[in-house]
């Protein structure tokens, strides 16, 4: 498993909700997201690839919360499937509309709080 950048406390702390089912699997793949959208950001980090400065902790850990609380919104499992099909049924399933995504670096769904923790730490490039 990769590096996760916050625990259920911290995400009840910064929803302020109960932690849902699976908690730790979804940190994990928000804490992937958050990964993959500093692919080009520089900051120090420990011998294990963790974050030593506080407010580098402290802005990955608020968007991988945000980056969670997003996709439960949202009805995601973290996996990337929500959002790509109108209407899906099981039995005996049955998919329709389906969405365009994008893919490459803009096919990631970053939450809006979490790229702005981001942002605000100096860790993704502004473009204007």
């Amino acid at each position: 498993m990769g590096r996760v950048y916050a625990t259920s406390e911290d995400y009840v702390r910064f929803t302020g909700q109960t932690a849902p089912a699976g908690i730790e699997r979804l940190l994990a793949r928000a804490s992937e997201d958050v990964d993959s959208a500093l692919l080009t950001a520089l900051y120090c980090t420990d011998a294990g690839g963790m974050p030593t400065e506080a407010d580098v902790i402290d802005a990955l850990r608020d968007a991988v919360c945000a980056q969670v609380e997003y996709q439960q919104e949202t009805g995601d499992t973290g996996t990337g499937a929500a959002g790509r099909w109108d209407s899906v049924s099981l039995g005996p399933v049955a998919l329709s509309g389906r969405k365009d995504t994008a893919s490459g670096p803009e096919a990631l769904d970053l939450a809006p709080r979490a790229h702005r923790a981001l942002r605000r730490a100096g860790l993704l490039e502004v473009i204007e």
